[in-house]
């Protein structure tokens, strides 16, 4: 059994403070507190440098990242990338006596969690910045074995983004057949299809297709705030979350939201957040309670994957309502007005038949993710501060 010391973290790490301020003229990588999801270590999305209007700060591939801010969302990332970060996050490096690896996951633990959690200042809003964590005390390996146990931490991870990297390619792949299809018109037999004026700002489409609205070929379940009496969800047995603010990938799959009555998901339902900010999506793989924020969105012949794709080249054009990133909220009214090019329904089955199966595989490379990510936290606890021995 590895000895382990005592030691406070401000002996084995320190904060690097190094002030960054935006420029227009210079695009930096920009992670943000809502870049970096709750608790999964990942991040959901990366912004630019040029579009931050106040002071942030510098970070180098390596460096561990912690939200100070409302610690117990537990965001913590290590990136592989030099960039810039909000001041809400604190850069942290290691001493010589740590591996930097070994450091993130320290950070990650739930003991660290739990302590800046407890330990942070303000109510609403409570902060746990390097003053405050620098004194937490925690049982800390050699550096050699530290090495070893980040080793066996990081194979999780390294999967976990090697499964994201394919997830990425087979949606990329889903796209890239929507455009042809439905962009380019470049569909099974268009060359026997003449193009029909559609008498609508979308201009000629092919024989047979329609500008149909959204209220035409779907319905919509919108969320609600929940109350005290059905809070108790166990009685329904279904999965609870409450929040819309860590959406994260499109495709998380079991993300799941607060719990509102009746008000619930089924399968391969198009998750659509309809208040700021606006237009992100997911998909539900079991019953899900729908909270305020929320809006599952059901194709009247189970078309879920086209769906999901005419709705994701709706956003990526910025022709949803307006500018996503701004609008604060949209109704029900505004989503069913939605307008799109759709096709016969010989054309939509096809493609469903064979853009299905990318997102079946979307979907269980998805859940592996949950099981690998489930495995490691269980892992970094016993590991970290040697409540289990290496073998």
């Amino acid at each position: 059994m590895p000895t382990f010391q005592k030691v406070k973290i401000k002996d084995i790490a320190r904060e690097q403070r190094d002030a960054y301020f935006p420029s227009a003229s210079e695009d930096l990588s920009y992670i943000g507190l809502e870049h970096i999801e709750q608790q999964t270590l990942r991040l959901s999305d990366i912004g630019k440098s040029s579009d931050a209007t106040s002071q942030k700060k510098k970070f180098i591939a390596g460096d561990v990242l912690y939200g100070s801010l409302r610690p117990y969302f537990r965001k913590v990332y290590k990136p592989k990338f030099d960039g810039v970060c909000s001041t809400d996050i604190a850069v942290l490096k290691p001493k010589s006596n740590c591996d930097n690896s070994y450091l993130f996951y320290l950070i990650a633990s739930p003991d660290f969690i739990s302590k800046a959690s407890g330990a942070g200042n303000g109510t609403k809003m409570p902060r746990a910045g390097w003053k405050v964590v620098k004194d937490f005390v925690f049982d800390v390996p050699d550096v050699a074995i530290q090495t070893r146990i980040a080793g066996v931490l990081s194979a999780y991870d390294d999967l976990i983004e090697n499964n994201e990297k394919r997830i990425k390619t087979l949606e990329q792949i889903a796209q890239l057949l929507y455009t042809e299809w439905f962009v380019k018109f470049e569909f099974p037999g268009h060359e026997k299809s003449k193009l029909i004026d559609s008498h609508t700002p979308y201009g000629p489409i092919p024989e047979g297709w329609e500008v149909k609205k959204l209220e035409d070929i779907a319905n919509l379940i919108m969320g609600q705030s929940p109350t005290s009496d059905n809070y108790n969800f166990e009685k329904l047995g279904l999965p609870f979350h409450q929040g819309v603010a860590d959406f994260g990938h499109k495709y998380p799959i079991d993300r799941v939201y607060s719990n509102a009555g009746n008000k619930y998901t089924e399968n391969n339902d198009l998750l659509f957040s309809v208040r700021a900010p606006v237009g992100r999506m997911n998909i539900a793989n079991k019953k899900i309670i729908l909270g305020r924020g929320l809006c599952a969105i059901r194709h009247k012949q189970a078309l879920q994957s086209l769906l999901f794709l005419m709705f994701a080249s709706k956003f990526t054009e910025k022709d949803m309502i307006g500018n996503g990133a701004i609008y604060k909220s949209v109704n029900r009214a505004e989503l069913e007005n939605i307008k799109f090019v759709y096709p016969t329904e010989k054309i939509a089955l096809e493609f469903e038949n064979i853009v299905s199966k990318y997102f079946d595989e979307m979907q269980k490379l998805t859940i592996l993710n949950q099981t690998l990510s489930q495995t490691r936290d269980l892992l970094i606890p016993q590991l970290v501060t040697g409540k289990r021995e290496l073998k």
